[in-house]
């Protein structure tokens, strides 16, 4: 415990210095980043008809295993006694301690940070790279542009040439001084006619127009996850299992609502009713399968429901319903900006700005949009943010219904979800905060 708060202390005082001279395209491990951004910043790039092309699509061999760490030690500007100390303090694996003479701390607070500070550069040196070889109109004309999460990154070029003669070579040897190198099966020189895979999607062009979708591989895997859930509840009760598949449903929706998903949307939902009908036909094999449909499913509102009636500590009657992947709205992500500094006050602005808009479009309604701008988008207990990406916030009322409080507005705030457990469990009260004239 005490290692891992040094860590974090350490982690407080570079996080601002380190996103000084961060690459504007590195969206890994940074606050107010998210793959989503990286997802979007690759649209920019690759859309329009006169954009580039090829694509070095690249993947990095046991990237946090293999760091240098006399580069880390040169490079790093901290307590050189104490990184070492973290370096080389070994692993102990199946109770046998290991030395470890490369790689950043394991599961280390500390690691994403330093395997950032290792590859930052990358794209600024190889911009400058570039202009050096080419000169600054050559260069811009081969539309080279990186855009990295942790350690994968894909670069952007207007001929194949280019990529495989110029930009992979500067790579590796990048690379090479940190005691890192390209994935050999993973790095490829694709078009972007034949598409490449990506954080999870597929990026690819149909007769000149740029579609990203959910790879097959992503696909798979979440269905492959689902079915495995569904078979180990085979004894389990309907409410348990809906519990259990809605947080994954709802989670993988909306990872993939900022692009072209509704046909996998629609295909994956029948596959995983096809499955909950085995599940039920597994469960009585004796009822034919309609009337093992007319036992799980409901009739509401228009359509059939797979769902379940439970009781709460009130001993009131509340529904749980299978989320609907085809319910999904899809939603265009806006980008952050490349040179947004989450720690520069010059930032808080935009960031505001940029985090209430986001909101607006996260939210689940409008009025629970309106609490959230009437208390500024902080927690009424914790005081601190709630962020726009959690949907675990809750709806509190002041007045409990049971005794008399009603559903409007001047009696409901919202609460973090840890928030909202403790203030039951300690009996605690809040108040309505006084929304801040201006926004």
């Amino acid at each position: 415990m005490k290692d891992r708060a040094m860590q974090a202390l350490f982690l407080l005082a570079l996080e601002p210095a380190a996103e000084c001279h961060a690459d504007p395209n590195s969206y890994g491990f940074r606050k107010g980043r998210s793959t989503h951004d990286a997802r979007q910043q690759l649209f920019v790039c690759l859309a329009k008809k006169a954009s580039a092309q090829w694509v070095l699509d690249a993947d990095i061999t046991g990237f946090f295993d293999n760091i240098n760490h006399d580069w880390l030690l040169a490079n790093v500007h901290m307590n050189k006694r104490v990184l070492r100390q973290w370096l080389r303090c070994g692993v102990v694996d199946k109770q046998q301690l290991q030395k470890t003479e490369a790689g950043t701390p394991q599961g280390g607070i500390i690691s994403p940070l330093l395997a950032n500070l290792t590859l930052d550069g990358l794209e600024t040196g190889l911009t400058r790279f570039l202009q050096d070889q080419l000169g600054i109109v050559r260069a811009k004309k081969a539309k080279v542009h990186l855009v990295r999460y942790a350690d994968d990154f894909v670069v952007t070029g207007d001929s194949k040439e280019v990529l495989e003669t110029l930009v992979r070579p500067w790579v590796e040897a990048f690379l090479r001084e940190r005691g890192l190198q390209l994935h050999e099966g993973k790095t490829r020189v694709a078009h972007i006619d034949d598409g490449f895979d990506f954080l999870g999607w597929n990026f690819r062009k149909y007769t000149g127009t740029l579609l990203i979708k959910p790879s097959q591989k992503n696909v798979k895997a979440f269905y492959g996850k689902v079915s495995d859930v569904i078979a180990k509840h085979l004894s389990k009760s309907k409410a348990t299992l809906i519990k259990e598949l809605n947080p994954i449903l709802k989670g993988w929706a909306r990872y993939h609502q900022g692009v072209v998903a509704k046909e996998t949307f629609s295909k994956l939902h029948h596959q995983i009713l096809w499955r909950l009908r085995r599940w039920g036909m597994r469960r009585h094999p004796r009822w034919v399968r309609g009337k093992v449909y007319q036992h799980y499913w409901t009739r509401d509102s228009g359509r059939w429901e797979f769902l379940a009636t439970i009781r709460n500590r009130r001993e009131e009657q509340i529904q749980l319903t299978l989320y609907h992947l085809a319910d999904t709205k899809i939603v265009r992500h806006k980008k952050v900006k490349g040179e947004y500094h989450p720690f520069d006050p010059a930032w808080e602005v935009y960031r505001e700005g940029l985090r209430r808009e986001r909101m607006e479009q996260a939210i689940w309604n409008g009025q629970r949009l309106d609490l959230w701008m009437n208390q500024n988008g902080n927690c009424v207990h914790c005081g601190t943010e709630m962020d726009h990406e959690d949907d675990r916030l809750h709806d509190h009322h002041i007045v409990p219904i049971r005794l008399g409080g009603s559903h409007s507005l001047s009696n409901r705030v919202l609460l973090h979800a840890w928030c909202h457990r403790r203030l039951h469990a300690l009996g605690l009260e809040v108040t309505k905060p006084v929304p801040v004239r201006g926004l």
